[in-house]
């Protein structure tokens, strides 16, 4: 640890670790808000990089200026990617440490990145993730809603015929389902939600970690009734709960435990056909015990 007083004071100007700081692409989150939700390694990563490569230089500026950063940044955004994702790989080819990050977040999450992520691994270059901030977590931990089983589908399109056609792709998978969403947009899509997915609980998060964070649970129909007379602002998170579940014949049940019991021991093989069905693990661990004795 470093014995001087002033860098200790400051917390997160430690030195980086002796794995870290190597050549290669890394995946740094960023704070969804509140500008004190970074990690420390993160921000050890943002010091040793050589360049930052980011959504909007405005955005990233302010963070890197909160502390006390100093780096070159370069626009990577959905309009200009394709261009600039050959200089990306020049400089990872050159050894050089490159940080990517989101404005808000982490990266990738309904953000540019995938396809150069893709192309590093093609090239075997080295790509490490640094985890942190993330809103689809935060609002799923905040909703009250299951989180065994969840699916992010990112934000949904904007025209009414394709945003039903979306969601009626997600209407029979048994999670609690995410999306992103814009504030003049969130009536209508939950219009089409309650038309498409039916009255289910959902909980919509508003400026995460921000002063006027708002998480307002209810059945989707009273939240169309609360927007049409609230207009709102900031970033938006839907969490929407798993439909019900149609019940399974004993018959059915049986035939999902024989195919368990395959890979599966039996406690593990009732557990996994308990979350698909709804049933009682204990009554289908008696069963699955039958089936594994014949």
């Amino acid at each position: 640890m470093p014995t001087d007083t002033n860098q200790k004071d400051r917390g997160w100007l430690l030195p980086a670790p002796k794995n870290q700081g190597g050549a290669g692409l890394y995946l740094v989150a960023t704070p969804i808000g509140n500008m004190r939700d970074i990690t420390l390694r993160a921000l050890d990563t943002l010091s040793a990089s050589e360049l930052v490569v980011c959504e909007d230089t405005r955005v990233t500026g302010k963070l890197l200026a909160y502390y006390g950063l100093k780096k070159p940044l370069l626009p990577y955004n959905d309009h200009n990617a394709d261009k600039q994702r050959d200089a990306i790989l020049e400089k990872l080819r050159g050894g050089k440490l490159v940080a990517l990050v989101s404005d808000a977040g982490t990266p990738l999450v309904s953000d540019p990145g995938f396809k150069l992520v893709r192309e590093c691994v093609e090239n075997k270059i080295s790509v490490t993730g640094i985890p942190g901030a993330s809103s689809v977590l935060t609002a799923l931990q905040l909703s009250a809603l299951p989180s065994e089983s969840f699916c992010f589908a990112g934000f949904l399109p904007p025209k009414e015929s394709a945003r039903r056609t979306a969601l009626k792709a997600w209407k029979d998978v048994p999670a609690t389902l995410i999306f992103f969403e814009t504030a003049p947009r969130i009536e209508k899509s939950l219009t089409d939600m309650l038309e498409v997915l039916g009255d289910r609980e959902i909980a919509v998060a508003r400026e995460l970690t921000k002063m006027f964070e708002e998480v307002r649970r209810a059945k989707i129909s009273d939240a169309i009734a609360f927007y049409k007379d609230n207009a709102v602002k900031g970033e938006i998170v839907i969490v929407v709960g798993p439909g019900a579940v149609e019940a399974a014949s004993e018959e059915d049940i049986e035939k999902q435990l024989k195919k368990a019991l395959k890979t599966m021991g039996t406690k593990e093989a009732a557990a996994a056909v308990a979350e698909t069905t709804g049933k009682a693990r204990k009554e289908l661990y008696d069963l699955a015990l039958k089936i594994a004795k014949k």
